[in-house]
């Protein structure tokens, strides 16, 4: 007989509310990633003018390139107009002739990334504060369900 072996399923995508972890339960996955929204809380390391470009950003601001590190990524407007780049024209990278030893702005450092789930990100909040709310719609996600169920 022929053993059975479950594999790990992820939701792979910037999962922002209690809800989006739940619809990815519902869809199978064994946990959901949640990025973005952990970048603007008080703790994280990233600059406030970082924080403040996923608070006040939506999906629009939200650019998918591959010219920063050589594999595709969604990247801030803001933070590559910053570089002086302008984010509607930008090339393809060819990843055998990255320079990462220049003077170019840095992915992650001056380039920010950031997901998908920044519409749903209203404000800096403490990790604390931010587990909080994540639990909180989750368990109401859950009670609506049962609700309609």
């Amino acid at each position: 007989h022929k053993e059975y072996r479950r594999q790990r399923q992820m939701c792979i995508r910037d999962s922002a509310t209690g809800d989006a972890v739940l619809a990815a339960q519902a869809a199978g996955a064994d946990f959901a990633y949640i990025g973005s929204a952990f970048i603007a809380t008080r703790e994280a390391r990233a600059t406030d003018a970082y924080k403040q470009a996923i608070v006040q950003g939506s999906s629009d601001d939200i650019v998918y390139s591959n010219l920063f590190t050589g594999v595709h990524g969604n990247y801030l407007a803001p933070s590559i107009v910053a570089a002086g780049l302008d984010p509607a024209n930008l090339p393809v990278s060819d990843p055998g002739k990255m320079n990462f030893g220049g003077d170019a702005a840095k992915a992650w450092k001056d380039i920010w990334g950031c997901g998908q789930g920044i519409g749903a990100i209203d404000r800096v909040l403490s990790t604390a504060e931010l587990v909080q709310r994540l639990d909180r719609e989750y368990r109401a996600a859950r009670a609506r369900l049962a609700l309609n169920g």
